[in-house]
């Protein structure tokens, strides 16, 4: 069985109710709820929450619900602890045997409808052991603070390359995390063993941490993922 996880606690410091806050007409935690529920190889889609409203929000929406206990739910607590917290549940109280765990995260919400499916995809025909999605990156100079100065750490200035030079990198958005249950079982870590990535364009990549990051997934919800639901409706009609 392959189960979608999406770990969505109540406290949030940046945005109260972060997880259920409107983004373009539907609590956040809606939109990868109905995206996981429309992925073709997700079985069954689970909300881990310690928060009834978001465990009533995310029953509507038609995820099932796995409470988190408080110690799991803390400003320090880690994903990996919610993770394994309801693959535990799942085995135990629900029965399943988990082949893949697709990880979520609420706060990531602008993926086409066929990212999920393409991305377990992927991490099954490489026999991989974890997948994260990611953006590629390739003129980012980046620099860091080092003893009261500043040094390059993606590149060396002093050798500074044409861009058609520069080998791509691969920055972690948030978005997909696939792996087999046995892997964090026994790393603690959501990625290990063979790893292999999902590539996603830059507007994909956006997480809501702030308000501004809510205005500008919602500029992409309403200019792509909608706009593209909008034509593929369309079409549909004219084909019937």
């Amino acid at each position: 069985m392959n189960i979608a996880i999406i770990p969505a606690r109540g406290g949030s410091k940046g945005i109260p109710k972060k997880n259920i806050v409107d983004l373009a007409g539907r609590p956040l935690i809606a939109w990868s709820i109905e995206q996981a529920k429309s992925s073709q190889l997700v079985d069954i889609v689970f909300v881990s929450t310690d928060d009834d409203e978001i465990a009533e929000i995310s029953q509507k929406y038609g995820a099932e619900i796995i409470k988190r206990p408080a110690q799991f739910a803390t400003d320090s607590s880690s994903s990996e602890d919610a993770l394994l917290h309801a693959i535990g549940f799942i085995e135990r109280e629900k029965k399943n045997t988990i082949n893949i765990v697709i990880f979520l995260q609420a706060t990531s919400p602008v993926r086409e409808k066929d990212d999920i499916d393409n991305a377990v995809r992927k991490y099954s025909s490489e026999n991989a052991d974890s997948l994260f999605s990611c953006m590629r990156i390739e003129d980012y100079f980046i620099w860091q603070d080092e003893d009261g100065g500043y040094c390059s750490v993606s590149y060396d200035y002093h050798n500074r390359k044409l861009r058609q030079s520069i080998k791509p990198r691969y920055l972690e958005n948030g978005s997909i995390y696939v792996f087999n249950p046995e892997l964090i079982r026994n790393e603690r870590n959501r990625l290990g063993g063979k790893i292999t990535i999902y590539e996603m364009p830059f507007w994909k990549s956006f997480q809501v941490d702030d308000r501004d990051d809510l205005e500008i997934c919602e500029y992409y919800i309403k200019t792509r993922l909608l706009k593209q639901k909008s034509k593929y409706e369309e079409q549909t009609k004219r084909d019937i």
